[in-house]
């Protein structure tokens, strides 16, 4: 069975590019730019060719180019100013496009080909800072809007979840500069969204320290056997939907109790659920932080 997503509302088209619905109609009306099938509703359908198109029509217009000049280029010319815009070295919204057209069309060979033009010119931390969250980002709404599968969040998920530990695995090899902390990453029971603690995992690294990566779905007793091997201990750990919001004061209490039980050990928490943990369970053992660059200012 073919698993590619080949037709497309103008919603999607809407979701995918940022382009309003009303706006594409306006274009499609008064420039010909798209070229949509008709369901026998009349209902716009649009295929991957035509996503193609207005991607790159997005790009174009964003760096100044009149939608009416657009319309009357030949086929050819607008990828070929795409290329230019991108050899310029203006390249983060067309970055993003062509990872969205190789998780749309589950390709391999784009996604490696666009990153290996990208770290050409940028480190491998400006890729992940400037493109891959803000397209991580990009992707949670386009899942909830409907407009992709989860197996299309996977297999982009997989491959920069790839990327990351490659990047990881030469920072391991190198002797820690700094040896006044440990850190400790995991994620609770239960909780699998790995990506933003891996990410973690390398900034730390970057910065010189030791890490310890247990990974998904860790129990607190797990966490016991790890409080006394080093002086000085940093468990960090990024919540995305466990433990459950009305479980957050409890679990803490917990990790205060068991885990945190000398003056040397701290828990830093990243993750949309860190905004539902009530100040009066924080303690000086315990830090929330809202963004990763909170971390990066920490560290």
């Amino acid at each position: 069975m073919n698993s590619i997503k080949s037709v497309f509302s103008i919603k999607d088209l809407e979701n995918l590019s940022g382009i309003k619905a009303h706006t594409i109609r306006i274009w499609e009306k008064r420039y010909n730019i798209l070229e949509p099938m008709r369901t026998t509703t009349n209902i716009r359908l649009y295929d991957v060719e035509n996503l193609q198109k207005l991607l790159n029509i997005t790009l174009l217009h964003s760096h100044g180019y009149k939608i009416s000049k657009i319309s009357k280029f030949p086929p050819e010319k607008i990828p070929q100013l795409v290329q230019e815009i991108v050899s310029d070295k203006s390249a983060k919204n067309h970055a993003i496009n062509a990872f969205k057209m190789a998780m749309m069309n589950f390709d391999q060979t784009l996604f490696f080909t666009t990153y290996n033009e990208l770290l050409s010119e940028k480190s491998f931390r400006e890729v992940f800072t400037e493109i891959f969250i803000p397209l991580m980002n990009e992707i949670g709404i386009l899942w909830q809007t409907g407009t992709i599968t989860p197996s299309h969040e996977h297999f982009i998920s997989y491959l920069i979840r790839q990327k990351l530990l490659s990047s990881i695995e030469q920072l391991q090899i190198l002797e820690p500069a700094k040896k006044d902390k440990v850190f400790i990453l995991y994620l609770p029971q239960n909780e699998i969204h790995e990506l933003g603690l891996i990410y973690l995992n390398y900034e730390i690294l970057f910065h010189g320290y030791k890490t310890i990566y247990l990974g998904q779905s860790i129990p607190i007793e797990n966490l016991k056997d790890l409080t006394n091997l080093f002086d000085t201990t940093v468990f960090v750990s990024y919540w995305t939907v466990f433990p459950e919001v009305e479980e957050t004061a409890s679990y803490i209490k917990t990790i205060q109790e068991e885990i945190l039980t000398d003056k040397k050990s701290e828990l830093w928490i990243l993750g949309k659920l860190a905004k539902h943990i009530p100040a009066q369970n924080l303690t000086s053992q315990i830090s929330v932080y809202f963004s990763m660059q909170e971390v990066l200012n920490k560290l």
